[in-house]
């Protein structure tokens, strides 16, 4: 699993500079202030991917689509593989770090906060370049003018679980699960004109139950089939529905809530039927009342909250793994069932005592602060400034950074954690192989993607692919000694067979 997240990006006092510019800029800044400009030969490979390829069985035209669909273009923007197995680059006029392939939730979250702090360090960094200016980037999914950007989602899976089961029963898992992985808004609708607070910062903009696209009638389930890795096997669930968080339980209990869900549709487990009349609606319904009171419709007739709703999934989670598993559960799967419990009967008995630990209430909690101190209204445009500077991400501006700091937004890691997440790569999954190769032989290598390693070795005719299409092979304990005993690219080359 991993996480892939578009950076909101702003100039103070340039309000209408190219966005596409300043974004490429930041990623510039961090190659040459962390990189020292190694990788700026490296390009991605593009020649795998398949972005129109659809789960419902056929291939999206070029012609038919949107150009933003079209993430297989070498549009020639900054673009960087980083030693800790992530990719940071432009993608649709934003700095997007897309974290490393990892086993399990709690390093999905760990090394989506590595990402927080390589965009901080990108920001500090761009005024320092030839023309460069202050840079502000805000961990969060929307202008409020209209646009929104994503924080999406990846969970590999067996390609012999039925895309109907998927659509089935994640449909009410994504409409519910925002009452925990929201991460709040001020404003409602698109173009945030309506007064008020929502717990989603994504939800407004979904339009559509089921289909391909990420930036125009967005879809809950998203049925993009590219699964970097091979396709016989498996595929990449994107999952595109969900906000981005900055409270870590919040990013915690988002991978391993869906992971469970899944795991129970891969083995057929679910037996609940939990189809909603009209999801899309519903999705809208759920995130503009925080008071969790509203009720949804299921098309069996039944009417039940958010939380009751995910309250079932958590129980059907529960019996699911004591079935499979029984006293041998491991730790970490143990944590998530517990903490969802836990989280989803406080939501039920009071939201607001979840305060500095989930996103939405935290954030509700600090807006409120304000109003009972000013008396403002929710329309009140310093409010929608303190949404926004929730979401820096310089530690000395971003209040979510600061609360945290300070011990009053809950943390499930140490800052010397992230900082290794930062420049190291997780060591059980091909990210592994990845981020060392950058490390030790960056100057050697053309290229790389999720599923391979392209060499360019002086006095060869050709350039040399590695492929890493199993995403659990290449981990530290299956190629660690080889790169340790390969002081170039050549010797890891010929110790390969290449």
């Amino acid at each position: 699993m991993g996480i892939e997240t578009e950076y909101g990006v702003s100039v103070p006092g340039h309000p209408h500079v190219n966005a596409m510019l300043t974004s490429s800029q930041v990623v510039s800044a961090y190659a040459h202030a962390v990189a020292q400009g190694r990788q700026t030969a490296m390009r991605w490979d593009y020649d795998e991917e398949t972005p129109l390829r659809d789960a419902r069985g056929f291939d999206l035209t070029r012609a038919e689509a949107d150009p933003s669909m079209l993430t297989d273009d070498d549009l020639g923007l900054a673009n960087l593989i980083l030693t800790n197995g992530a990719r940071l680059y432009v993608d649709h006029a934003h700095p997007e770090y897309s974290s490393p392939e990892v086993t399990n939730p709690w390093d999905g979250m760990l090394w989506d906060k590595a990402g927080e702090r390589v965009m901080a360090r990108a920001a500090e960094s761009v005024p320092h370049l030839p023309g460069g200016r202050e840079v502000r980037l805000y961990k969060n999914n929307t202008d409020n003018k209209g646009a929104s950007y994503g924080t999406h989602e990846n969970y590999l899976m067996q390609r012999s679980t039925p895309f109907a089961a998927i659509v089935r029963h994640l449909t009410p898992f994504f409409v519910t699960r925002q009452v925990i992985t929201g991460a709040g808004r001020v404003g409602i609708g698109q173009d945030g004109r309506g007064s008020g607070f929502q717990i989603s910062q994504r939800a407004d903009y979904f339009e559509v139950e089921v289909g391909l696209e990420t930036t125009l009638k967005r879809p809950i389930i998203n049925t993009r089939d590219e699964p970097h890795a091979d396709p016989d096997k498996y595929r990449r669930l994107h999952v595109i529905v969900g906000d981005a968080n900055l409270s870590e339980l919040s990013t915690y209990l988002k991978l391993g809530t869906t992971s469970l869900v899944l795991a129970m549709i891969e083995d057929g487990f679910l037996d609940l039927d939990l189809t909603l009349t009209h999801p899309v609606r519903e999705m809208h319904d759920v995130s503009h009342d925080w008071s969790l009171g509203h009720e949804l419709t299921t098309v069996s007739g039944r009417t039940l909250t958010a939380v009751q709703l995910q309250i079932e999934l958590c129980e059907q989670a529960r019996k699911y793994v004591e079935d499979r598993y029984g006293v041998d559960v491991d730790s970490q799967t143990a944590d998530v069932l517990d903490r969802w419990e836990t989280v989803l009967d406080r939501l039920l008995a009071d939201p607001m005592s979840l305060s500095g630990e989930l996103d939405w209430v935290t954030k509700l909690s600090v807006l409120q602060g304000y109003r009972d101190r000013d008396g403002t209204d929710w329309d009140d445009p310093r409010l929608a400034l303190v949404d926004l500077q929730y979401a820096d991400v310089e530690p000395t501006r971003g209040i979510a950074q600061r609360l945290q700091a300070r011990g009053r937004l809950t943390r499930l890691t140490t800052e010397e954690q992230v900082a290794h997440a930062v420049s190291s790569p997780p060591e059980d999954t091909r990210a592994y192989f990845r981020g060392e190769c950058v490390r030790r032989y960056g100057a050697e290598i053309a290229a790389a993607s999720w599923d391979s390693v392209i060499f360019d070795i002086p006095g060869r005719d050709a350039l040399q692919r590695v492929p890493t299409m199993e995403p659990l092979r290449g981990t530290r304990a299956h190629v660690g000694e080889l790169l340790a005993s390969s002081p170039n690219a050549a010797d890891l080359l010929a110790a390969l067979g290449a």
